[in-house]
């Protein structure tokens, strides 16, 4: 069964050319295109779409909030969004994240990390360019203005310590099984187990409270 996308980008020819992309890659089907954020919305409700792909500067309705109407904290059925940017430190992105978005791209991410995005939030993961997640998700939470981060409900184990740090270094389930030599359903038990202690949504949010609390810097790599 194929991937269903809906693309949302105010440039034409930067979104015609994301739709062209994933409409060449096996198992995806770009099923929409929007060229602002209101828009966007309408068609992700109408559509209901695996996942939407949407710019941050959009407008009429921006990226966040196109994202926070879609899978915010009072969404009852959230959708699968990832964000797509030309910044690496752009605060349009964490805003994002913190609306609901399962993960970020760069627009220069090459055609196979963005199937491997929009094919990883489809399955219910997330994947952060690799390339700026130690740097933009630090500089956030160095930032943060919502206090001190919230306690995990449960003490974390030593396993969990473990493959939070890797959800924060932007590694997937794949990597992580391979680093840890566990099978990808333990992985997968894992982070569930890591959202409910922690109270997050994805792990997005898993990856935003490790740098909140310091526990990747403060790490040293496995």
């Amino acid at each position: 069964m194929s991937t269903r996308v809906l693309v949302a980008d105010d440039q034409e020819i930067v979104r015609t050319g994301l739709a062209m992309i994933l409409g060449a890659q096996p198992g995806v089907e770009v099923v929409g295109e929007a060229g602002d954020g209101r828009r966007a919305v309408e068609l992700a409700r109408r559509l209901r779409p695996d996942v939407c792909l949407f710019d941050v500067r959009m407008p009429v309705l921006d990226g966040i909030e196109a994202t926070r109407a879609l899978a915010g904290p009072g969404v009852a059925d959230p959708m699968a969004v990832v964000v797509i940017t030309t910044f690496d430190l752009d605060d349009y992105v964490y805003g994002a994240l913190r609306a609901g978005a399962r993960g970020f791209l760069l627009k220069d991410a090459g055609p196979a990390l963005l199937a491997q995005a929009v094919r990883a939030a489809a399955d219910g993961d997330a994947l952060i360019a690799p390339s700026v997640t130690a740097r933009l998700l630090a500089a956030f939470a160095d930032a943060r203005p919502d206090g001190p981060p919230r306690q995990p409900v449960e003490p974390l184990t030593a396993r969990e310590e473990q493959v939070l740090a890797a959800v924060a270094r932007g590694r997937t389930n794949g990597e992580i099984a391979d680093q840890f030599h566990i099978t990808l359903s333990t992985v997968k038990s894992h982070i569930a187990g890591l959202m409910a202690k922690l109270g997050a949504r994805n792990r997005v949010e898993i990856a935003m409270w490790a740098y909140e609390t310091n526990r990747v810097r403060n790490a040293s790599r496995p």
